[in-house]
C-alpha cells in the first residue's frame, strides 16, 4: 500500500507517495527543478547541488531535492502539510553560488563544443549565471581520456557529476570508469586507460550534462539547429527501440534514443546509435541488369520487363530479409503467390510455426521483465541479440531476480546460474515441475537461434512445456526487425527455406542479404546496398533503406510499431512497395493499391493487430507438442554484433568497432 502524503510546492498542494524524492514530487507539480547530477533511471547521488529547494520550517539552509525523501519532511506546527519553495530568494542565491563554483574551472569552449546548442549548463547559466568572474587563479585542465573511437572526451569541461560513471556501472555492467582524487583533484577516468568494452556506451554521451563526453564521428559536422529530427524505430535488431533520426539536407548525421518505457526505456545499443554511416556507402542507386556474367546499368523501364519476363511461366519463390517492412513483405507475398509461388521470411532456417502467435513472439512483454523473480534464457545471448533488453534483465537481477542458462557460457553483465550448454539440460528443465515457481513472477526467452536445425521444432515445443510447468511468460527472442510483422502474413512456405530455394526457378529476393544462394535459380535482387544479395542477382532492383520510407515493424514482443521517413532514396533508388506494384502492373497482375495508404489498409483488413500501433496484444496459449531433441550445443545466433546486416557492414565504424572486438578476444589477460 502506498504512503500518500500532502506537500505543498510553491503554493500548489499535491498528494504524492512518501517514498518520492522532493524532485520527483516537484515534476509532477509540473515545476521545473535544475539538476546535473540526477537521474531518474540511475542512482542518487547528490553531488551536483543545482537541484537546492528551501523547506520551510526546516534547517535555515537548501536541501538537495534529490536526495530528501517527502516522508522525511516535518508537518506545519498545527500538522499543515509541508511546504517547499522553489524560487525564493534563499534558491535563487544558493543556486547561483553553485553555478559561479561550476563555472570556475569551466572553459570558454562553447563556440566550438558541439554540445553546444542542446547543453544543460548552458541552459542553467543563462537562468543562474552572471556575466563576469570573481576568479583570477588559473583554470584547472584535465588530461582527455581514451574511451575508445565511439566517446570523445574534453574532462576540462566535466562537472564531476558522475552520470558516466552510474550508467556504465549500474546499466551497462562494466566497471571501467570511477572517480579519483579528492577536491580539485578529483577526476574521472577509465581504469588503467581501458577502452570501453559494452555495446551500450554511446548512451553516455546523450547523459552527460557538459560537453565533456560527446560523439566521436559525429564531431564538429552539425549544429542541433541544421537539422530536422524524425522520430522513427530502430531496425537493427528485433527490440523495435524508439529512435530519432537528425538529417542535414539528404544525409543522416546522427541517430538518438527517445524515451519509450514498455519498449527500450531510453537507451539505444551503439550499432544503432553509430550505423548511420552505412546508410551513404555501398548504396544501390540504379537498377541492373546482368549480361554476360555482368552487371551493367538500366532503366527502370527496362529493369521491370526483364524481372517480369524472368517471371512468367516459372516457378517463383519469394525470401523476405530482416529489415523489410510489414508492407513490402505483404505486397511481395500477394505479387508471390497470385503467380501460384510461396514466400519464405524464416531465412536462417527458425522452425517457427505459422499462425501461432504465442509460439513465435510468445506471451511476455519487455516490461514484464522489470517484475520478474525468475528469468530462464534458453539458446540466447541477449547481450548481443538485443542488448538493451540485456540491460533490462540486469536491473530485474539488481532488483533480486535469479536468471538461469541453457546455452554458452557467456558474460552477460549479471550472474547466472548455468544450467547447461545443450539440448539434455533443456529436456531435463522440461521434465520436471519447478516447485515454488508458480508462486512467482517467471519467464522463459527463448532464443531464434535456438530454434534453428532439424529439431528446432522440438526445442520450441521443450521451451514451452518449461513455461507451461512452471506457469511461466514465455518470450521468442527474435534477431531480425522484419521477422514477426512477415510471421504475422503468414510469409512462410511448406518445406522451409531450404526447399524454397532448391526447387523455384526464379527467386524474388528482398533485401535478403545473410542467406547463399547457390547457381542455378534466376535471381531478381531488390535492396538498398550492394551486399551478398546484390553480387548473386540477375536483376537488381535499388530499394530505400529503413530511415527512407515509412513503414511497420512488428517488435520481438510482437508490438507493431510504424517508422517514418526521414530523408530521400539515393538516385533512383524507390520505395520498397511501390517498385513491387510497379513489377506487378508489369506482369499484368496488379496489385489492388496505389498508395501506400491502400496498402495498409488492405493489410489490416487481413491482419487486423496490427492496427493497433504500439500496442502489444494477447495471444491466447496454444503449446507445440514436444519432438525428439538432437544432442548438440547450444551456440549463438550472431557471429559479429557489429556486422549483422548490409547496412552495418557498408559502415567504417562498425567496422573499426568489429576489428577492436575480434582483438579484444584475442589478446590474454595475465590470469589467462
Amino acid at each position: 500500500m502506498t504512503d500518500l502524503k500532502k506537500i505543498i510546492i510553491d503554493d500548489k498542494e499535491i498528494e504524492v507517495d512518501g517514498a518520492m524524492t522532493l524532485i520527483q514530487a516537484c515534476e509532477l507539480a509540473n515545476v521545473e527543478v535544475p539538476r546535473f547530477c540526477y537521474h531518474e533511471r540511475l542512482s542518487i547521488a547528490g553531488n551536483c547541488r543545482m537541484c537546492l529547494v528551501e523547506v520551510v520550517g526546516g534547517p535555515p539552509k537548501p536541501a538537495a531535492s534529490c536526495a530528501m525523501q517527502v516522508r522525511d519532511l516535518r508537518p506545519g506546527p498545527e500538522g499543515q502539510p509541508p511546504v517547499v519553495k522553489t524560487n525564493s530568494p534563499m534558491v535563487k542565491k544558493a543556486r547561483e553560488g553553485v553555478m559561479e563554483f561550476l563555472l570556475i574551472n569551466h572553459p570558454l569552449d562553447c563556440p566550438i563544443c558541439d554540445q553546444g546548442g542542446e547543453c544543460d549548463l548552458q541552459d542553467q547559466a543563462m537562468a543562474y549565471g552572471v556575466d563576469f568572474s570573481r576568479y583570477r587563479e588559473v583554470k584547472r585542465a584535465s588530461t582527455d581520456l581514451d574511451l575508445g573511437p565511439l566517446v570523445e572526451t574534453h574532462m576540462t569541461r566535466c562537472i564531476s557529476c558522475t552520470r558516466c560513471v552510474r550508467f556504465t556501472t549500474e546499466v551497462a555492467g562494466i566497471t571501467q570508469m570511477g572517480q579519483t582524487g579528492r577536491g580539485e583533484d578529483a577526476e574521472i577516468t577509465s581504469y588503467l586507460g581501458e577502452t570501453l568494452d559494452s555495446n551500450l556506451q554511446g548512451n553516455i554521451i546523450d547523459l552527460c550534462p557538459v560537453g565533456a563526453l560527446t560523439s566521436k564521428p559525429y564531431a564538429f559536422t552539425a549544429r542541433p539547429w541544421e537539422l530536422s529530427k524524425t522520430e522513427t524505430i530502430d531496425v537493427m535488431d528485433a527490440l523495435g527501440s524508439n529512435i530519432r533520426v537528425d538529417a542535414k539536407g539528404r544525409e543522416v548525421m546522427r541517430i538518438m534514443p527517445r524515451n519509450h518505457d514498455g519498449v527500450n526505456e531510453e537507451w539505444i545499443s551503439d550499432k544503432t546509435r553509430f550505423v548511420w554511416d552505412g546508410l551513404r556507402r555501398q548504396r544501390l542507386d540504379r537498377p541492373y541488369i546482368r549480361e554476360n556474367g555482368k552487371l551493367r546499368p538500366a532503366s527502370w523501364g527496362e529493369a521491370l520487363a526483364a524481372a517480369a519476363a524472368a517471371m512468367k511461366d516459372r516457378s517463383v519463390a519469394g525470401i523476405i530479409g530482416d529489415l523489410a517492412p510489414v508492407e513490402a513483405a505483404y505486397a511481395l507475398k500477394q505479387l508471390v503467390t497470385g503467380l501460384g509461388g510461396e514466400v519464405e521470411c524464416r531465412t536462417d532456417g527458425a522452425k517457427l510455426p505459422a499462425g501461432n502467435r504465442s509460439a513465435y513472439v510468445g506471451t511476455a512483454t519487455i516490461e514484464d521483465i522489470d517484475s520478474a523473480d525468475m528469468i530462464q534464457l534458453i539458446g540466447c545471448n541477449p547481450r548481443v541479440d538485443a542488448p538493451v533488453l540485456n540491460a533490462r534483465i540486469r536491473k530485474a537481477w539488481l532488483n533480486g531476480a535469479s536468471v538461469g542458462l541453457v546455452g554458452e557460457a557467456v558474460d552477460l553483465t549479471f550472474d547466472y546460474a548455468h544450467v547447461g550448454t545443450g539440448r539434455e539440460a533443456l529436456a531435463s528443465l522440461s521434465s520436471k515441475t519447478i516447485a515454488g515457481a508458480k508462486d512467482k513472477n517467471t519467464i522463459v526467452i527463448v532464443g531464434a537461434a535456438a530454434l534453428i536445425g532439424a529439431d528446432g521444432k522440438a526445442v520450441l515445443g521443450h521451451a514451452m512445456k518449461l513455461a507451461g510447468n512452471s506457469n511461466s511468460k514465455f518470450m521468442v527472442l527474435q534477431t531480425a526487425a522484419a521477422r514477426v510483422g512477415s510471421m504475422d502474413i503468414g510469409a512462410v512456405s511448406e518445406g522451409g527455406i531450404t526447399k524454397t530455394l532448391k526447387t523455384a526457378e526464379v527467386i524474388f529476393n528482398l533485401g535478403a542479404d545473410e542467406i547463399e544462394i547457390k547457381d542455378g535459380p534466376f535471381v531478381i535482387y531488390q535492396g538498398s546496398h550492394g551486399d551478398r544479395g546484390a553480387h548473386r542477382a540477375d536483376i537488381i532492383l535499388p530499394a530505400a533503406a529503413y530511415t527512407e520510407e515509412a513503414g511497420l515493424f512488428v517488435n520481438t514482443e510482437g508490438r507493431p510499431q510504424l517508422a517514418l521517413r526521414a530523408g530521400f532514396a539515393p538516385g533512383e533508388a524507390k520505395e520498397n512497395w511501390a517498385i513491387l506494384r510497379a513489377l506487378s502492373a508489369e506482369l499484368g497482375a496488379t496489385l489492388g493499391y496505389d498508395s501506400l495508404a491502400q496498402l495498409r489498409q488492405a493489410l489490416i483488413t487481413e491482419v487486423p493487430h496490427l492496427a493497433a500501433v504500439d500496442q502489444v496484444a494477447e495471444n491466447p496459449w496454444k503449446a507445440v507438442t514436444t519432438g525428439k531433441l538432437g544432442a548438440a550445443d547450444f551456440s549463438n545466433a550472431t557471429s559479429s554484433f557489429y556486422l549483422s546486416n548490409p547496412i552495418a557492414r557498408a559502415s567504417s565504424i562498425m567496422a573499426e568497432l568489429a576489428a577492436n572486438e575480434k582483438a579484444r578476444q584475442a589478446t590474454k589477460v595475465a590470469a589467462e
